[in-house]
């Protein structure tokens, strides 16, 4: 309602708005109806009130046509309509124009204190009028002769019943009104925030399928890059010493054929635990995102076994549990814990199953069968509770990698991997000086990824990453990661 008592649109959504002020088509043809029925009303009252007051014909005529349509204003100014009515109460013109106006009046929004003013004004009138009206008529009967209590009880009871049941319907039907309309608005508000909140749940969930891609990408990389490093090591070697050394070219032969097997068994685990993710997410109701945390597990046990098995081990097979619990915002162990976002927590189990620091030196003794020069130092010892896998995880792909970076980049180099336990925390540094004058390099491609993927398992734990070349011309790899 706008500051002159105009009520405002509370009307279906989808009508059709009307002209000018009101809200439909069908609340205009109301309001003319309304007027039309005053309008000839009036003009009758019009008429008797000139006959009895001797005015000319025509002036209560116009007085009636120009009274009656004023009810058009109802819903645009009802304080105008109401004023009309009490001025033309005297003249007894009005009626319907009176108790469609109070109506319309204690509909709209106009405040307590105006409705009770005009409400009250409107009484006074009908009250006068009708006092007059019925002593008049009262007095023209000779054998009836009340007192002048009984004529203005029936004064007040005639304005009561002419003023009063307009205005409490009115309320009635305005406070309803309004009360339909805060519901509307509080529907539309927690429409808007659901729309907020599905649009926030997709950009989590395409966070969370980003997270997986990247994740299985890592692994990929880091499980498998490094055993095809050493196949292209190795076959180099061979090539090289083919009609030099025929039996040292057979064992070289013999490594790159075990290697290729244990590769091949590392992506076959893989991959079928990709498919059946897919199957299982096809068939269930609720699909779950688990792809990522089944694949750190199968990779971590089928390297765990292969390096403790030597670079001639058998395939590995493994078998991972996985607990899938639904979550609006996961939390990841140490291990790599959850997808965040509304994805799902999945639980590898047994946490121990990865590569541990235990088995640093089986992966150095692959590089020097390689033919990598390396020396490995540990500083110190771990406590009696020793680390978190996660951590033990995070520094063995590290060294992984940063020997694997050192087949691809400085063939030939001397490396130095260190690792020092220290209160709270552990840390690692594999630095390798420059790449041997004359050494031939393997050819082996780089995608760019791997100090990329280190520095996101070592942050993603809470600890730091630093690499750079050295001022020698080699490069060095160092991480420092929480003990807890």
């Amino acid at each position: 309602m706008t500051a002159t008592g105009a009520i405002e649109a509370t009307g279906a959504r989808d009508a059709p708005a009307g002209p000018w002020w009101w809200p439909r088509r069908r609340s205009a043809v109301l309001d003319v109806s309304l007027a039309a029925v005053s309008t000839v009303e009036t003009a009758f009252e019009g008429l008797d009130f000139a006959h009895d007051t001797g005015l000319p014909t025509w002036a209560g005529l116009l007085l009636g046509l120009v009274v009656g349509p004023v009810l058009l204003l109802r819903r645009r100014w009802p304080v105008a309509v109401v004023l009309v009515s009490v001025a033309v109460t005297p003249a007894q013109m009005g009626a319907l124009l009176g108790m469609i106006g109070l109506y319309s009046l204690a509909v709209s929004d106009v405040p307590r204190r105006v409705i009770g003013l005009l409400a009250g004004m409107a009484v006074a009138g009908t009250l006068v009028s009708s006092f007059f009206t019925i002593r008049q008529d009262v007095g023209g009967e000779p054998d009836f002769n009340p007192p002048t209590w009984f004529v203005l009880v029936m004064a007040v009871a005639v304005a009561l019943v002419v003023t009063a049941p307009p205005v409490l319907w009115g309320l009635y039907v305005g406070a309803r009104r309004r009360l339909v309309e805060s519901l509307r608005e509080r529907a539309d508000g927690l429409e808007r925030e659901l729309s907020l909140l599905a649009d926030r749940a997709e950009e989590r969930a395409e966070w969370a399928r980003n997270e997986e891609r990247t994740r299985i990408a890592r692994e990929m990389h880091d499980v498998v890059a490094h055993r095809v490093s050493l196949m292209v090591v190795h076959a180099a070697a061979l090539q090289a010493v083919a009609l030099k050394d025929p039996e040292k070219a057979s064992r070289n032969a013999g490594l790159v054929g075990d290697m290729g097997r244990q590769a091949l068994t590392e992506l076959r685990e893989m991959l079928g635990v990709l498919r059946t993710g897919e199957g299982s997410s096809g068939r269930s109701s609720a699909p779950v995102s688990d792809e990522p945390e089944r694949l750190v597990a199968v990779a971590s046990k089928a390297k765990a076994k292969a390096a403790g098995s030597g670079v001639g081990g058998p395939g590995v097979r493994s078998e991972v549990s996985v607990q899938v619990a639904e979550a609006g915002a996961g939390s990841g162990g140490s291990g790599g814990g959850a997808v965040r976002g509304g994805a799902a927590v999945v639980t590898a189990e047994p946490e121990g199953e990865g590569p541990s620091l235990a088995e640093l030196g089986d992966l150095v003794g692959q590089s020097r069968a390689a033919g990598m020069v390396v020396e490995l130092s540990v500083d110190g010892a771990a406590g009696e509770a020793g680390y978190p896998s996660g951590v033990e995880q995070t520094v063995y792909r590290v060294v992984q990698e940063a020997l694997t970076n050192v087949h691809k980049h400085a063939p030939g180099a001397e490396v130095r991997v260190r690792l020092a336990h220290r209160e709270g925390e552990v840390a690692v540094q594999v630095e390798n000086g420059p790449s041997e004058r004359g050494a031939a390099g393997v050819g082996l491609p780089s995608g760019g990824n791997g100090l990329v993927g280190m520095r996101e398992r070592v942050t993603g734990l809470g600890g730091v990453f630093v690499s750079g070349a050295t001022e020698a011309g080699g490069f060095r790899v160092s991480a420092v990661l929480p003990g807890r």
